[in-house]
């Protein structure tokens, strides 16, 4: 089938919408939305509200609530991206450090530390490529006067890997006893837990990079969920892992290696509370979340 539906212009857009039953209480801000965020993009926030089958909006739905539930998902994903950013340089701090102590500064190098071959060339090839495109002066300097080997060492390399990658590598690693170091040092007592959060970090901040809705959102990699944790946890197992509450849990615990008195989950409980007309379950937050040990406020 052709494509054969021709573009139209935003008085157009808000004409179809009302068309469809969607309430406008002031067409100059809903045109300004519009201008700023494309109809696309804040379709992904009305579709909940439409029937699947005509395409009509439920009773009551109004264009301001749609921008509301807009406004609460970017708010939302900068305080997710900022967490991640802590967790990430923390990881690629951690895996460099440990496994350069033990092997060496090239250890990402050498084939022989790695399960997969075929993954690890293809790791070795991203870090290339990540080498190449980077403008940092520290890899500039290296280049310059060094020749060997073809990656700087692993406290430069690894600043300049993407969290993807460095998830790829970690994974990667056949020494478990040194992998098992690593994910204590983030308070997660398998190196297989720390594994997988990372994937589903690496995942997560890509979202939030691509601007992508979370709220609502299914997760196609789900973080595993031990029952016990030596730092604060949840106690209620969880309904919905595939949701980002579960996503939100895994951050959490590990800022809590990272910097005790961080901001997240204050500002999670802030975000929250200012917003009592979000549907928290979409999310697939508990009715109980606020009073679980991870989440609970201090008195």
């Amino acid at each position: 089938m052709r494509y054969d539906k021709h573009p139209i212009d935003f008085s157009a857009q808000i004409a179809l919408l009302k068309e469809r039953g969607m309430i406008f209480a002031d067409e100059d801000k809903a045109l300004e939305g519009l201008f700023s965020i494309s109809y696309f993009r804040l379709a992904s926030y009305w579709r909940h509200l439409e029937h699947r089958k005509s395409r009509q909006f439920k009773a009551d739905t109004k264009f301001d609530e749609v921008l509301t539930l807009y406004a609460f998902d970017q708010h939302l994903r900068n305080i997710i991206f900022s967490a991640i950013q802590n967790i990430e340089i923390a990881f690629r701090t951690r895996v460099s450090h440990f496994l350069s102590m033990k092997y060496g500064a090239f250890w990402f190098l050498d084939s022989a530390l790695f399960k997969d071959a075929e993954i690890h060339q293809s790791c070795i090839e991203k870090l290339k490529e990540e080498i190449a495109r980077s403008h940092e002066e520290f890899i500039k300097e290296h280049n310059d006067k060094y020749d060997e080997p073809d990656c700087p060492p692993s406290w430069k390399t690894m600043e300049v890997a993407s969290f993807g990658t460095l998830s790829k590598l970690y994974s990667n690693i056949a020494d478990n006893e040194i992998k098992k170091i690593i994910s204590r040092s983030f308070q997660l007592p398998s190196y297989l837990f720390l594994e997988n959060w990372m994937k589903c970090a690496a995942v997560l901040r890509n979202c939030c990079a691509h601007h992508a809705r979370l709220w609502n959102r299914r997760f196609s990699v789900i973080p595993k969920y031990p029952a016990n944790l030596p730092g604060q946890w949840i106690a209620t197992p969880l309904r919905r892992p595939e949701k980002l509450y579960g996503q939100l849990c895994c951050l959490a615990y590990l800022e809590q290696s990272i910097q005790p008195n961080n901001s997240l989950k204050r500002n999670i409980l802030e975000l929250m509370s200012g917003h009592p007309e979000i549907d928290l379950n979409a999310m697939g937050f508990q009715q109980d979340w606020q009073e679980q040990p991870l989440w609970k406020r201090e008195s």
